[in-house]
């Protein structure tokens, strides 16, 4: 049950957060928000971050915990449920989608890291959000006792306004560094003016000579894969598995969303326009909507049968192949480039009062290519 308090909205029953719950409750909660979020696209956009009210939104929802470890208020299931929240808000609002998917996956990425570095990081309760810029270039850190001392700047944090952690990286000689820092050691610059995903807020992160503790980084290429701390804290199949295998479908199930949501547009738009001469009945608009919305499914069906794959090898203990890993790589590529060819077909039949501020196709359009 849901109950309006002035403009926000909480779930009522979950007045007792002892992780049990359905995935078609999840489901649900997500599917109630959709108006709601619908309603805020166009101010996302002015605002070039989320809303704060939209930030409270998904926090009350609990969304965000399905990527908690369980220990620190995780939900009862399995990581992937995350895809198919972030393929739903998608309809309404990439850039809701894209943030919530991403701070999703930071708090399952931060179950890889040691123990000290998981407390702090969830040390005042489960519904902490983090930021990342994974762009190896962007600093250095030098190694000194104890840890590092990080120095640089970062581009493409999305949803930093809103975090209270933020992730990056940097090319040691040993491979790939990742390093956790609290919002009180990087300062934000505000350099997201673009054409799509404006509401992501992703703008850059400068860290200036600050020290990062040994316990707060993490070799991503080991997590998963060699380095089991995740696996032996949490016992969840989504730790048994190379943290790389899994990343990325977290950037991809937004996008299936955005074309979700273009297909839901197209149609909406030519609801109860039928009749003799009406664009509805016109051969080219409904074989338009046809190939997109297949593309959707397939799109959709790709990303569940493969990470259902990945899932699968992990709960049977099995290695993964570089061919294997290959492929992964190939559908996530794929799932994106199905989504991008819908939007363009229903785009270009749109006609032109699809390039109005007010439709959201356009927004779709953008947003699908940023």
């Amino acid at each position: 049950e849901w109950v309006d308090l002035g403009n926000r909205r909480r779930d009522v029953a979950l007045a007792v957060h002892d992780g049990t719950v359905t995935r078609e409750a999840l489901q649900g909660r997500a599917t109630k928000l959709l108006p709601i979020f619908k309603a805020r696209a166009e101010r996302a956009e002015q605002l070039r971050q989320l809303p704060p009210e939209t930030v409270q939104d998904l926090i009350d929802s609990e969304l965000i915990r399905i990527g908690n470890p369980p220990r620190y208020g995780g939900l009862d299931v399995g990581y992937e449920m995350a895809f198919e929240i972030a393929w739903e808000l998608g309809r309404a609002c990439g850039a809701t989608a894209w943030c919530y998917a991403l701070w999703t996956v930071h708090n399952w990425w931060v179950g890889h890291f040691p123990a000290e570095a998981q407390d702090e990081f969830f040390a005042n309760g489960p519904n902490v959000l983090a930021s990342s810029a994974l762009n190896p270039t962007g600093g250095q850190a030098q190694p000194v006792p104890g840890g590092y001392r990080l120095t640089g700047r970062w581009q493409f944090s999305s949803g930093c306004d809103a975090a209270s952690w933020a992730m990056v990286a940097t090319q040691q000689p040993s491979g790939l560094l990742w390093l956790l820092l609290p919002r009180s050691d990087y300062n934000i610059i505000d350099t997201w003016f673009t054409s799509g995903m404006r509401g992501t807020g992703s703008k850059d992160i400068e860290i200036r000579d600050m020290f990062v503790p040994a316990h707060r980084t993490l070799d991503p290429g080991r997590a998963g894969d060699g380095e089991w701390t995740g696996w032996e804290r949490h016992q969840r199949v989504s730790y048994r598995l190379p943290l790389r295998c899994l990343t990325g479908w977290d950037l991809v199930a937004p996008i299936v969303g955005i074309a979700q949501g273009a297909v839901d547009a197209f149609a909406e738009r030519f609801q109860g326009t039928s009749g003799p001469g009406r664009t509805a009945d016109s051969v080219l608009v409904q074989v338009r909507l046809a190939e997109a919305a297949v593309e959707v499914d397939a799109a959709r069906e790709l990303h569940r049968r493969t990470t259902g794959d990945i899932l699968k090898k992990a709960e049977q203990g099995e290695a993964f192949s570089p061919l294997e890993r290959a492929r992964y790589m190939r559908d996530k590529t794929f799932v994106a480039k199905l989504c991008v060819q819908a939007v363009n077909r229903l785009f270009d039949a749109s006609g032109g009062s699809a390039i109005l501020e007010t439709a959201a196709m356009q927004r779709f359009h953008r947003d699908v290519h940023a």
